[in-house]
Protein backbone atom coordinates (compact mmCIF):
# COMPACT_ATOMS: atom_id res chain seq x y z
CA UNK A 1 0.00 0.00 0.00
CA UNK A 2 1.11 3.59 -0.93
CA UNK A 3 -0.17 6.82 1.00
CA UNK A 4 -0.57 9.08 -1.45
CA UNK A 5 -0.32 13.17 -1.33
CA UNK A 6 -3.74 14.95 -0.93
CA UNK A 7 -4.68 17.85 -3.03
CA UNK A 8 -5.37 21.15 -1.19
CA UNK A 9 -8.30 23.82 -1.80
CA UNK A 10 -7.41 25.50 -5.30
CA UNK A 11 -6.23 22.48 -7.28
CA UNK A 12 -8.29 22.01 -9.98
CA UNK A 13 -9.17 18.39 -9.61
CA UNK A 14 -10.97 19.26 -6.52
CA UNK A 15 -13.46 20.61 -8.69
CA UNK A 16 -14.10 17.76 -11.27
CA UNK A 17 -16.94 15.57 -11.18
CA UNK A 18 -15.46 12.27 -10.88
CA UNK A 19 -16.03 9.71 -13.63
CA UNK A 20 -18.14 6.14 -12.77
CA UNK A 21 -16.41 3.01 -13.23
CA UNK A 22 -17.35 -0.17 -14.76
CA UNK A 23 -17.35 -3.34 -13.12
CA UNK A 24 -14.49 -4.76 -14.48
CA UNK A 25 -12.60 -1.97 -13.28
CA UNK A 26 -13.76 -1.89 -10.07
CA UNK A 27 -12.59 -5.87 -10.08
CA UNK A 28 -9.28 -4.99 -11.62
CA UNK A 29 -5.82 -5.46 -9.36
CA UNK A 30 -5.42 -1.44 -10.24
CA UNK A 31 -8.56 -0.48 -8.55
CA UNK A 32 -8.40 -2.71 -6.03
CA UNK A 33 -4.66 -1.42 -4.92
CA UNK A 34 -5.91 2.03 -5.47
CA UNK A 35 -8.76 1.77 -2.76
CA UNK A 36 -6.25 -0.11 -0.44
CA UNK A 37 -4.07 3.04 -0.88
CA UNK A 38 -7.29 5.20 -0.30
CA UNK A 39 -8.24 3.84 2.77
CA UNK A 40 -4.33 4.15 3.98
CA UNK A 41 -3.40 6.77 3.23
CA UNK A 42 -7.55 8.57 5.31
CA UNK A 43 -5.88 5.77 8.12
CA UNK A 44 -2.39 8.14 8.33
CA UNK A 45 -4.13 11.53 7.74
CA UNK A 46 -6.61 10.66 11.10
CA UNK A 47 -9.74 11.33 8.59
CA UNK A 48 -13.14 10.56 8.58
CA UNK A 49 -13.03 9.86 5.31
CA UNK A 50 -11.76 10.48 1.95
CA UNK A 51 -12.62 10.89 -1.77
CA UNK A 52 -10.31 9.47 -4.70
CA UNK A 53 -10.33 13.07 -6.03
CA UNK A 54 -8.63 14.26 -2.87
CA UNK A 55 -5.56 12.18 -4.18
CA UNK A 56 -5.64 12.88 -7.35
CA UNK A 57 -8.28 10.52 -9.36
CA UNK A 58 -10.93 11.65 -11.07
CA UNK A 59 -12.83 8.34 -10.10
CA UNK A 60 -16.06 8.28 -8.35
CA UNK A 61 -14.62 5.70 -5.24
CA UNK A 62 -14.63 7.10 -1.85
CA UNK A 63 -13.84 5.73 2.03
CA UNK A 64 -15.41 6.57 5.29
CA UNK A 65 -14.18 5.05 8.39
CA UNK A 66 -15.02 6.63 12.03
CA UNK A 67 -13.22 4.72 14.62
CA UNK A 68 -11.01 6.20 17.67
CA UNK A 69 -10.14 9.14 15.76
CA UNK A 70 -8.06 12.01 17.29
CA UNK A 71 -9.66 14.66 15.00
CA UNK A 72 -13.51 13.93 15.77
CA UNK A 73 -13.72 12.02 19.06
CA UNK A 74 -17.25 13.16 18.80
CA UNK A 75 -18.43 11.57 15.65
CA UNK A 76 -20.18 8.36 16.02
CA UNK A 77 -18.62 5.28 14.84
CA UNK A 78 -18.73 4.14 10.97
CA UNK A 79 -16.86 1.00 10.26
CA UNK A 80 -14.82 1.40 7.04
CA UNK A 81 -17.13 1.95 4.14
CA UNK A 82 -16.33 2.00 0.12
CA UNK A 83 -18.61 3.09 -1.63
CA UNK A 84 -18.21 3.46 -6.01
CA UNK A 85 -20.39 5.50 -7.77
CA UNK A 86 -22.18 6.59 -4.96
CA UNK A 87 -25.45 8.26 -5.14
CA UNK A 88 -27.43 9.85 -2.03
CA UNK A 89 -30.92 10.56 -2.25
CA UNK A 90 -32.32 12.75 0.86
CA UNK A 91 -35.17 10.56 2.53
CA UNK A 92 -36.55 14.27 4.70
CA UNK A 93 -36.63 17.81 4.46
CA UNK A 94 -35.23 17.71 8.23
CA UNK A 95 -31.57 19.17 8.58
CA UNK A 96 -28.95 19.81 10.93
CA UNK A 97 -25.65 22.02 10.84
CA UNK A 98 -22.34 20.18 11.25
CA UNK A 99 -19.26 21.79 11.73
CA UNK A 100 -17.11 20.51 9.06
CA UNK A 101 -13.29 20.08 8.02
CA UNK A 102 -11.57 18.57 5.54
CA UNK A 103 -7.79 16.76 4.88
CA UNK A 104 -8.18 19.60 1.57
CA UNK A 105 -8.81 22.74 3.12
CA UNK A 106 -6.16 22.23 6.27
CA UNK A 107 -6.54 24.00 9.33
CA UNK A 108 -10.24 25.00 8.73
CA UNK A 109 -13.50 24.36 9.82
CA UNK A 110 -17.68 25.62 9.05
CA UNK A 111 -21.10 24.95 9.65
CA UNK A 112 -22.81 23.06 6.72
CA UNK A 113 -26.21 22.13 6.92
CA UNK A 114 -26.49 18.76 5.75
CA UNK A 115 -29.72 16.62 5.52
CA UNK A 116 -30.39 14.59 8.62
CA UNK A 117 -31.84 11.87 7.18
CA UNK A 118 -30.42 9.92 3.48
CA UNK A 119 -30.17 6.69 2.06
CA UNK A 120 -26.78 5.99 0.08
CA UNK A 121 -26.66 3.65 -3.08
CA UNK A 122 -23.50 2.37 -4.33
CA UNK A 123 -21.02 -0.63 -5.26
CA UNK A 124 -19.09 -2.11 -2.55
CA UNK A 125 -15.25 -2.93 -3.25
CA UNK A 126 -15.92 -5.44 -4.82
CA UNK A 127 -18.91 -4.51 -7.15
CA UNK A 128 -22.03 -5.85 -5.25
CA UNK A 129 -24.63 -3.72 -4.45
CA UNK A 130 -24.88 -1.81 -1.26
CA UNK A 131 -27.29 0.12 0.48
CA UNK A 132 -28.07 2.10 3.79
CA UNK A 133 -29.87 4.69 5.31
CA UNK A 134 -28.12 7.04 7.31
CA UNK A 135 -28.86 9.28 10.33
CA UNK A 136 -27.55 12.25 11.83
CA UNK A 137 -24.10 13.17 12.34
CA UNK A 138 -23.18 10.26 10.20
CA UNK A 139 -25.06 11.54 7.59
CA UNK A 140 -23.37 14.59 7.33
CA UNK A 141 -19.69 12.57 7.13
CA UNK A 142 -21.47 10.41 3.61
CA UNK A 143 -22.60 13.80 1.99
CA UNK A 144 -19.37 15.57 2.34
CA UNK A 145 -17.42 12.56 0.92
CA UNK A 146 -19.87 12.46 -1.79
CA UNK A 147 -19.17 16.26 -2.40
CA UNK A 148 -15.86 15.62 -3.49
CA UNK A 149 -17.04 13.13 -5.96
CA UNK A 150 -18.91 15.95 -7.11
CA UNK A 151 -16.52 18.49 -7.59
CA UNK A 152 -17.97 20.28 -4.30
CA UNK A 153 -16.15 21.03 -0.96
CA UNK A 154 -17.39 21.83 2.09
CA UNK A 155 -16.64 25.70 2.24
CA UNK A 156 -19.30 25.95 -0.86
CA UNK A 157 -21.91 24.86 1.36
CA UNK A 158 -20.73 26.56 4.52
CA UNK A 159 -23.91 29.42 4.88
CA UNK A 160 -22.65 31.60 7.74
CA UNK A 161 -18.81 32.21 6.94
CA UNK A 162 -18.84 33.53 10.68
CA UNK A 163 -18.82 30.32 11.00
CA UNK A 164 -15.25 29.42 10.01
CA UNK A 165 -12.68 28.72 12.49
CA UNK A 166 -9.20 27.25 12.96
CA UNK A 167 -9.16 24.15 14.11
CA UNK A 168 -7.63 25.73 17.08
CA UNK A 169 -9.99 28.38 17.74
CA UNK A 170 -12.42 25.56 17.38
CA UNK A 171 -11.37 23.59 19.90
CA UNK A 172 -11.06 26.71 22.23
CA UNK A 173 -14.45 28.25 21.14
CA UNK A 174 -16.38 26.22 19.81
CA UNK A 175 -15.88 22.32 20.25
CA UNK A 176 -17.71 21.83 24.06
CA UNK A 177 -21.00 23.39 22.23
CA UNK A 178 -20.95 21.80 19.09
CA UNK A 179 -20.33 17.92 21.09
CA UNK A 180 -23.26 18.79 23.36
CA UNK A 181 -25.24 19.54 19.87
CA UNK A 182 -23.68 16.40 18.77
CA UNK A 183 -25.35 14.53 21.33
CA UNK A 184 -28.82 16.33 20.32
CA UNK A 185 -28.07 14.98 16.92
CA UNK A 186 -27.30 11.53 18.26
CA UNK A 187 -30.14 11.50 20.80
CA UNK A 188 -32.25 12.41 18.01
CA UNK A 189 -31.12 10.10 15.08
CA UNK A 190 -29.44 7.25 16.81
CA UNK A 191 -25.63 6.30 15.84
Amino acid sequence: MTIRKIAQIGHPILRERARELTLDEVKSPEIQRFVDDLVETMRDANGAGLAATQVYEPLRICVIEVGENPRYPYKPRIPLTILINPVIEPLSDETFLNYEGCLSVPNLRGRVRRAAHVRVRAWDRHGQPWEREVKGISAGTFQHEVDHLDGKIFVDRVEDPSSFSTWDNFDRHHKDPFIAYVKEIVAKYGE
